[in-house]
């Protein structure tokens, strides 16, 4: 071989011993091997997160078709394409499985926040409809109530000579700008506070305050005001369906001048449909030689619920009372009697004791519920002993013997 065969290059054509080692530098032989190692030792600890493959080599060892260290470059890049995409997928799926789970709790919990509010809402809309209920009943049943709800009402007294011929309880509306009336015939028979069961014309004997606790007892109407007009004026309004002119034709009345200006201004107008005045049903009933007449006051129950809101059922929770005269007193329990009926007790029945020795008035309660003794004694001014007992008559609720503690309101 010559000196210049000698310095000529290898033939590209001479394949490379496939186990000779890597030719170039030992610093890049060095990277080589640590690449390789990293790659194909199986026992080192992975990480958490996918190691980048190595790059291919470049340069004129690139170029080289059975380089070992492109080979493993290769194989460790398919590696890691496949290892991304499982490690993609594995959190995309993670990504979907967080953001259901989350989408679910957020439904759950907006659904229970919203049930919540709901139950809490309605729990309060309640609570403050029930106290509201109760605050109006209490309001209706106080004497501010009583006389509040009665400032509308007006009972027509007529008379006949002097003599009761009849009554109409009206109804006068100044905004609605309308007048209800029921006409109730003097021979009617009720419970008159002071004389028992007797005709509610004999009520005037004891003067227009008695008629109207009779008719107020009677009905479960208050009525604090009255006129006194002639038979020819009550039979007018009646055949006529007008109450005009009434009150300029009065012959007695405890209005006051407000009051009066206040009834007219309706009464004289009130007209066609903004007026009613419908006669009390009644069925004649012979006691004895007298004859009375027997009301009849279902036939217009729907007339008192609409015009005055007594119901059925309002007017079967009224607290019956017996009042005595245990005092001596003459008209003394009449008198007790009128007092519990603006209170909104209904009188069944009035009458002596079995002596009038009565120091202290005794309020007796014959009800499971003993509330209604407190409020009749309250009624009374504060008067009277309260005590419970069982009974069985169902006549009454409650019974008051009235006492010589007792002392009558103002004006009476």
């Amino acid at each position: 071989m010559t000196d210049e065969d000698a310095r000529a290059p290898l033939s590209e054509d001479v394949p490379a011993d496939e186990g000779a080692p890597i030719e170039g530098t030992p610093a890049e032989a060095a990277a080589d091997e640590e690449q390789i190692a990293g790659l194909l030792d199986d026992e080192r600890p992975r990480r958490s997160k996918l190691r980048r493959a190595p790059e291919a080599p470049s340069g004129w060892r690139g170029t080289r078709r059975r380089s070992k260290s492109r080979k493993v470059a290769k194989r460790a890049q398919a590696e890691y394409e496949v290892k991304e995409k499982v490690t993609d997928a594995v959190d995309t799926a993670g990504r979907v499985a967080w953001l259901t789970w989350r989408m679910v709790w957020t439904v759950v919990g907006v659904t229970v926040a919203v049930s919540l509010g709901l139950y809490l809402a309605a729990t309060g809309v309640n609570g403050l409809a029930r106290w509201m209920a109760k605050r109006a009943a209490e309001r209706a049943q106080s004497a501010e109530g009583q006389s509040e709800a009665a400032r509308d009402n007006l009972l027509v007294i007529a008379k006949d000579g002097g003599v009761a011929y009849g009554f109409l309880a009206l109804r006068v509306e100044p905004e609605e700008q309308q007048v209800w009336g029921l006409a109730i015939p003097a021979a009617v028979f009720v419970e008159v506070p002071g004389q028992g069961l007797e005709k509610v014309g004999e009520s005037l004997i004891g003067g227009p305050d008695v008629a109207m606790a009779a008719v107020s007892n009677f009905l479960g109407v208050r009525f604090d005001q009255y006129v006194v007009v002639d038979k020819a004026i009550y039979q007018s309004a009646l055949e006529k369906q007008s109450v005009a002119g009434m009150i300029a034709g009065q012959q007695d009345t405890n209005l006051t001048a407000e009051a009066k200006t206040r009834f007219a201004s309706v009464m004289d107008v009130a007209a066609g449909s903004r007026i009613g005045l419908a006669p009390l049903p009644v069925k004649p009933l012979s006691l004895g030689d007298e004859e009375y007449l027997e009301p009849q006051t279902e036939a217009v129950a729907d007339l008192l619920a609409k015009w005055w809101d007594v119901t059925p059922e309002s007017a079967a929770e009224r607290v019956r009372i017996i009042v005595y005269n245990g005092a001596g007193v003459p008209g003394i329990g009449g008198v007790a009697a009128k007092q519990l009926i603006k209170a909104g007790f209904r009188v069944v029945s009035t009458g002596n004791a079995d002596n009038f020795n009565y120091r202290e008035t005794i309020i007796t309660v014959e009800t499971a519920d003993a509330k209604p003794g407190e409020d009749v004694r309250r009624a009374l001014g504060g008067v009277g002993k309260v005590s419970q007992r069982e009974s069985t008559q169902g006549v009454a609720d409650v019974i008051v013997i009235i006492g010589k503690d007792y002392k009558p309101p103002a004006g009476e």
